[in-house]
């Protein structure tokens, strides 16, 4: 994604709110994108209003360097920050509905570290089903190119300096509630068919 600095911005949907359907529908899209995402774009950018020394700071360097910032901003930029990468990434690695599956490099990354596609599948989704309250499942590359799947609680991001990510699903209610109620395994079971593999390969490539 592409690095930007305070203020940071709303950024579009890359599809129509209806494009995604039927595995997610307008309103939870509306709902998703023009509401939750726009809040923690909103808080982030209010709370780095009051420290210029940190508006030159991409989202990345924010999140990798959280050690090294103010005590008092900290804890807001993990949440909102965080909040806004991950929400960014998650609209950005979907797609209409296509039930496409991974080629090239990234499928045979896939093969060699989970034993196959179905087997990835299944890790992908145990992780997306088991995570205690909210948070997001993950692919990540780490920088030989071996690939895990890994949980993340609440905004948190994975380690930028280890791992380069994927692709996420994102398990907080908001995100599916509206169309799945409490059927989450069905919402990441049909999220598959979302997933933007051409936007995946690249970042795995570029690594």
């Amino acid at each position: 994604m592409q690095a930007e600095t305070y203020p940071f911005v709303v950024r579009p949907l890359p599809y129509e709110y209806d494009e995604l359907m039927p595995v997610l529908n307008e309103e939870t899209l509306h709902f998703h994108h023009d509401k939750h995402y726009k809040t923690y774009v909103d808080n982030l950018n209010n709370l780095l209003s009051d420290y210029p020394e940190l508006q030159q700071m991409s989202l990345k360097e924010l999140l990798s360097n959280l050690e090294d910032l103010p005590v008092n901003a900290r804890g807001g930029i993990r949440n909102n920050g965080g909040g806004v990468y991950n929400h960014e990434l998650y609209f950005d690695s979907m797609k209409g509905a296509a039930g496409q599956e991974p080629t090239g490099e990234l499928m045979e990354a896939i093969k060699r570290d989970f034993g196959s596609f179905r087997q990835w599948k299944e890790q992908m989704k145990q992780a997306a089903v088991t995570k205690f309250g909210s948070g997001w499942a993950w692919l990540l590359s780490d920088r030989e190119g071996k690939l895990s799947v890994v949980q993340t609680a609440n905004q948190d991001v994975p380690d930028f300096g280890l791992y380069t990510p994927i692709l996420l699903v994102d398990v907080w209610e908001h995100a599916y509630y509206l169309q799945y109620q409490n059927r989450r395994a069905d919402y990441a079971e049909a999220w598959f068919d979302l997933i933007n593999w051409r936007k995946a390969a690249r970042r795995y490539e570029e690594r």
